[in-house]
């Protein structure tokens, strides 16, 4: 069996996926007045950090952001419940970020089944009431096995599934890319 890897976005094209997002959200939302943006452990963390800063330069105001660890929440592990019950999930940090009756925009860098997602709604419940969540994705690769869809997406990605979409970003990995791993010799 042989990899292939070819490269889907470069360092400009998810600046400008961004950039484009952040215009997006201020439109839907009217500017950032009650919103909070919410990043998805560990490269949503990065890119809703990158799309704060984008919104302020836009709208010359902060918009408060936070980060997300779903781990305890999710259903494909079996520790969930010890987890919750022993109260080793870290939630919301910081903590002083509220999500009570706001406009929450999750950021997520790859959005496959949705089980994520749901994992990161079930969390976010816990912190709060939202108002209202929104999805963001940098990437959309299909395959949903659950009724969620991104209302924001830097680039729809359709794939087999013995593809794999990897996204590599500066902070944790040197560099800014989207690539496509192609496993020749797997059933598709």
């Amino acid at each position: 069996m042989s990899h292939e890897t070819h490269v889907l976005m470069d360092e400009i094209a998810i600046r400008r996926a961004l950039t484009r997002i952040a215009h997006e959200i201020l439109e839907k939302n009217k500017g950032i007045d009650n919103c909070v943006l919410v990043g998805i452990r560990t490269r949503g963390v990065h890119l809703a950090q990158r799309l704060a800063a984008k919104i302020a330069e836009i709208e010359g105001a902060p918009i408060p952001w936070g980060e997300l660890d779903v781990t305890a929440y999710r259903d494909d592990r079996g520790d969930n419940a010890e987890a919750k019950e022993n109260g080793n999930e870290l939630l919301m940090n910081p903590a002083d970020v509220s999500v009570h009756d706001k406009k929450v925009i999750l950021f997520d860098d790859v959005l496959y089944t949705g089980r994520t997602i749901r994992a990161a709604m079930d969390a976010l419940m816990h912190c709060g009431r939202p108002q209202m969540i929104q999805l963001a994705v940098l990437a959309d690769r299909g395959h949903r096995e659950l009724p969620i869809r991104p209302d924001y997406i830097g680039k729809n990605i359709p794939t087999s599934k013995s593809e794999e979409i990897v996204v590599a970003l500066q902070e944790t990995d040197g560099k800014d890319e989207v690539t496509i791993n192609q496993n020749r010799g797997e059933q598709a």
